[in-house]
């Protein structure tokens, strides 16, 4: 009280974060901050949950300035407040925790409501999980939940979208080591395919030869997604050379671009369909011919 004036909140020295809600504004901003800004002006009952939680637990799910996502009993009603996303859910005491004056989930709530978030009125199943299982596999790869207590969660909720959450906890897999591959092992999936995760290609004397981000083993099939970072001339110097080698070990490798998997997801399947329909064909060519 009486630390700063009206005329100083509206000056450059602050940063205003919520309405009602500031930083210095030589603060560097987080999603964790504005979650604690966040928790100032919610009611006591919210629960701090979602990409929010996660982050707030250490998995960065959500950028600085994504929305704060909260869960609040059905019967308290507050906003809408520009920044914030709140979902007015059953929320059990077991399930959060003391947390800046307000609550934060709990782990298994934290993942059940990374699902349960996914807008059930937007068009697609498979664009849902696209968002949803990603988010799941990072937060899963934290070693901070486990899946057998999610199906024993996700069985006995009966929340709308639980069906879609249960079809993502089914499609997880913690060895996934971005977002990206992710996504692209959900639209593998979704096309009736089951890729192996971080699959190890060895030589014929059992030697490393190179860890593939997917893997369709029986077809000899990898697929691999290069971000942002595989653009530098030295890493796709690296890229090629070790491609060349799998290649040379039978290999046919699939590289897919944030651009491609942006766009069309029908256009990565049509390259894996060839690339497997060709692998057959030279298979059954090569046994028709001993």
């Amino acid at each position: 009280m009486g630390l700063i004036t009206a005329g100083q909140l509206r000056g450059p020295a602050v940063r205003r974060l919520f309405q009602d809600a500031y930083a210095r504004a030589d603060v560097e901003v987080t999603h964790e901050l504005r979650c604690r800004a966040a928790a100032l002006i919610v009611p006591a009952e919210a629960v701090l949950t979602g990409r929010s939680a996660a982050t707030v637990h250490g998995v960065a799910l959500a950028r600085p300035y994504d929305p704060v996502e909260f869960v609040v009993p059905e019967k308290h009603r507050f906003g809408p407040i520009s920044g914030i996303d709140v979902r007015r859910t059953a929320v059990t005491p077991t399930e959060s925790r003391p947390w800046q004056g307000i609550r934060i989930a709990r782990p298994a709530r934290v993942a059940l409501d990374l699902l349960l978030r996914l807008s059930p009125r937007k068009r697609g199943w498979v664009r849902r999980l696209r968002q949803g299982v990603p988010d799941l596999d990072a937060y899963l790869r934290s070693g901070r939940v486990r899946s057998r207590a999610l199906e024993t969660l996700f069985h006995r909720r009966r929340n709308r979208g639980i069906r879609l959450a249960r079809q993502a906890l089914g499609l997880a897999d913690p060895l996934a080591e971005s977002l990206r591959e992710s996504e692209v092992r959900v639209v593998l999936r979704a096309a009736g395919y089951h890729p192996t995760s971080q699959f190890v290609v060895r030589s014929r004397r059992r030697r490393f030869r190179a860890r593939l981000d997917l893997a369709l083993e029986e077809d000899k099939v990898g697929i691999e997604y290069d971000g942002a970072w595989h653009n530098t001339p030295a890493q796709r110097a690296h890229d090629r050379r070790r491609r060349e080698r799998l290649e040379d070990d039978g290999w046919t490798i699939i590289v897919i671009t944030a651009d491609q998997l942006a766009g069309d997801h029908n256009r990565i399947l049509e390259r894996v369909h060839q690339a497997t329909r060709l692998r057959r064909q030279s298979v059954a060519s090569s046994s028709f011919q001993v």
